[in-house]
């Protein structure tokens, strides 16, 4: 009885506490399952009280100015954050203080103008950070240094000049596979810098449509970022200008009009493909990719990025791609399509060290050998040829003799008469060729057979009789008749 009672209570103050946490929410959120949803309700602070099963908060296209300490410390559970389309200029130290389970974080679209190093300290297990269309004009060096699980970050529509790539390199970010600094101000690149950065963010890195000023340095990173196949610059190549002498009305698009360039040195670009990992493949081939590394002992973990950013983790993906517990990679047929970088992250957790490798890809097309004739397409196509030229033959040759217009003989003689061979000239044949009054024809491509009585103008008319062929009598001088052989008429 006692225990039921307990059970009772317990109820009832779970239902209480679940009453006042909705009690204390705005107007208008949405609470389902562990989403909570209170965007565009022209918020202009956070909730104190938030639900502690919370794994999803949407404040976004509110007027939110600024972040108190600790906002959203108290949720275990909190993975994503969007703020995106406030009015946030910048963020107080320990905003996001006991979140370090936040893994996806949105503040675009606000009035942030610079990253200071204090703002994202405490999430560690960030992965994807998005703070494009503010007004930044500067990151500090060390302000993404501890996020070392970062993959993706996002700071294009903004007003940098520069960007402390030095703080991301020595693959102090393995999982980093795109950093997108496009539509920014950048005059020039640090290409030393550039060039140290590991093969996974080079091939992620996004700096289209920048301020850059014409330099054989920036041209030869670039073409070379092309020869690799890296999609920040297959799928923006219009959009990669630069300035020739600094000048903001003279703009090329330098990756389609070289021009420019033709003094440039593109450094590597004959010895592409005399490196180890740089492979030539034919389609439909199978090719094993080695993860080379210095690394050694049992806790070594790997994983491979496709060029199309696709993890690869063992056994592999499907069927097309296995991988291997000694980390090497096997395509079984290649396509065209898997052109590109491949590169391999070995992970020491133990001791926390990690190496990549990259290798390129191309695939290409087998060269096909030439095949034998068919011989019965061959045969088909003969014989519509044949019957091509024998339809021009009976409507488009002209004809010798029917076609001329010229008077009757008096007397047909064999010049004057159209052969039996060019009767097949003839287009519309004769309606018979025996009966009642006619001469049985041995040969029936024969035009014309003795004359019988015909109807002509609507009135019977009889055929030119004469025992003497020389002689033609009309019965009536008002009547007369066409040539056989012509569209003049003759009276006689």
């Amino acid at each position: 009885m006692l225990c039921a009672q307990g059970v009772a209570t317990h109820l009832m103050l779970s239902s209480l506490l679940l009453h006042l946490a909705r009690a204390s929410l705005p107007a208008g959120c949405l609470k389902v399952s562990d989403i909570l949803s209170c965007s565009n309700l022209e918020l202009k602070w956070i909730p104190k009280e938030l639900p502690v099963t919370a794994a999803t908060l949407d404040f976004n296209h509110n007027h939110l100015t600024k972040l108190e300490e600790g906002s959203f410390a108290g949720l275990p559970h909190l993975v994503t954050l969007r703020l995106a389309h406030n009015y946030l200029s910048n963020l107080s130290p320990g905003t996001f203080r006991n979140t370090s389970s936040l893994r996806h974080l949105d503040l675009s679209s606000n009035q942030l103008n610079k990253v200071e190093n204090h703002y994202f300290q405490e999430l560690v297990g960030m992965e994807e950070l998005l703070l494009f269309n503010n007004h930044i004009v500067r990151v500090e060096s060390k302000a993404l240094i501890r996020l070392s699980n970062l993959h993706k970050v996002y700071l294009s529509h903004n007003r940098l000049t520069d960007f402390p790539f030095f703080s991301i390199q020595e693959h102090s970010h393995p999982f980093l596979v795109t950093l997108d600094l496009s539509s920014n101000r950048m005059p020039k690149l640090p290409v030393e810098d550039i060039a140290a950065l590991p093969a996974s963010v080079q091939g992620g890195l996004f700096l289209h449509n920048n301020s850059l000023i014409c330099e054989c340095a920036m041209y030869s990173m670039f073409k070379q970022w092309e020869q690799k196949n890296f999609i920040s610059v297959r799928d923006y190549q219009v959009e990669h200008t630069c300035l020739v002498y600094g000048e903001p009305r003279a703009s090329v698009q330098f990756l389609e009009h070289t021009r420019f360039f033709e003094n440039c040195t593109v450094k590597g670009q004959n010895q592409l493909w005399e490196t180890e990992n740089n492979l030539k493949v034919d389609a439909g081939e199978s090719v094993l990719l080695e993860c080379k590394t210095s690394l050694k002992g049992q806790h070594l973990t790997y994983q491979w990025v496709s060029p199309h950013k696709e993890y690869i983790v063992p056994p592999g993906n499907n069927d097309a791609m296995r991988m291997y517990a000694n980390g090497s990679l096997e395509i079984t047929a290649v396509r065209v399509e898997d052109s590109g970088v491949y590169w391999c992250m070995a992970l020491d957790r133990q001791h926390l060290r990690n190496e990549t490798w990259e290798v390129n890809i191309t695939v290409t097309m087998h060269s096909h050998e030439p095949e034998p004739f068919n011989t019965g397409f061959t045969t088909l196509l003969g014989c519509v040829v044949s019957l091509v030229l024998v339809l021009i033959y009976l409507y488009l040759t002209p004809c010798r003799c029917w076609c001329r217009k010229q008077p009757l003989p008096a007397t047909p003689s064999p010049a004057n008469e159209c052969s039996a061979q060019s009767s097949i000239l003839t287009p519309t044949p004769p309606a018979t060729t025996e009966g009642p009054g006619r001469k049985v024809s041995n040969n029936k491509h024969v035009v014309f057979l003795e004359p019988i009585k015909e109807v002509q103008n609507g009135r019977p008319k009889e055929a030119l009789i004469s025992e003497n062929p020389k002689v033609h009598v009309l019965r009536n001088n008002a009547d007369s008749f066409n040539s056989v052989f012509s569209d003049t008429t003759i009276v006689a």
